[in-house]
């Protein structure tokens, strides 16, 4: 069944980096009729894409380290460890083109093949953002270093490690973020499935 909803008002709160925006509303009830007037906030950030970057001839997963001022409180600090990943300014610019753009700028190398896992609302209750989530396959032999986009200061790590111990950093909670948590365990689901698209043999 389709409910309804009617927006009586929408204002900026705030602008910024972000804009948060407040919302008068009512909505369709479960049990029937309309609910009574509700205030919402809904922080506005736009839509993101982000990619798992996966090797599958050295079966090796790259992982970005840079500072999140969102895990300022976090256990361990704000140095988190993730993957690649972009917000989409450009109307026109594709989900897939954002993928190659960000993979280029944030881990210094070109995608081989671009393969699309989900489409997923990040926090619903509070933002309107989504992630556009790839899984992308990459020749590690030629990424390493320190990446990133001075002008956006950008400053990211790139470590280079083993499927099993991109598993193990994850299971140990080192690996915290929505976005890398779900690529990896997509990847431990259709690892059989992506090397048979690739014509390689599992091992």
């Amino acid at each position: 069944m389709n409910y309804q909803f009617t927006v009586m008002d929408k204002t900026i709160s705030y602008r910024g980096f972000f804009r948060m925006e407040k919302y008068r509303l009512r909505h369709e009830l479960f049990a029937g009729g309309w609910s009574p007037e509700i205030t919402r906030e809904c922080l506005e950030r736009g839509h993101a894409v982000a990619v798992l970057l996966y090797d599958p001839d050295h079966d090796q997963v790259v992982l970005l380290e840079q500072f999140r001022v969102g895990a300022l409180e976090f256990p361990g600090g704000p140095w988190l460890l993730e993957i690649v990943a972009g917000i989409m300014d450009d109307p026109q610019e594709t989900t897939e083109e954002v993928a190659r753009r960000e993979t280029h700028e944030e881990a210094g190398c070109e995608l081989l093949d671009l393969i699309p896992i989900c489409h997923y609302l990040v926090s619903p209750g509070g933002t309107s953002e989504s992630i556009t989530l790839f899984c992308g396959r990459v020749d590690t032999s030629r990424i390493g270093g320190l990446q990133g986009v001075a002008e956006e200061h950008e400053d990211i790590r790139l470590h280079i490690v083993s499927r099993a111990e991109a598993f193990e950093l994850r299971n140990a909670g080192r690996i915290n973020s929505a976005a890398p948590i779900i690529a990896l365990q997509w990847l431990e689901l259709n690892r059989a499935r992506l090397l048979e698209r690739w014509g390689l043999a599992a091992t």
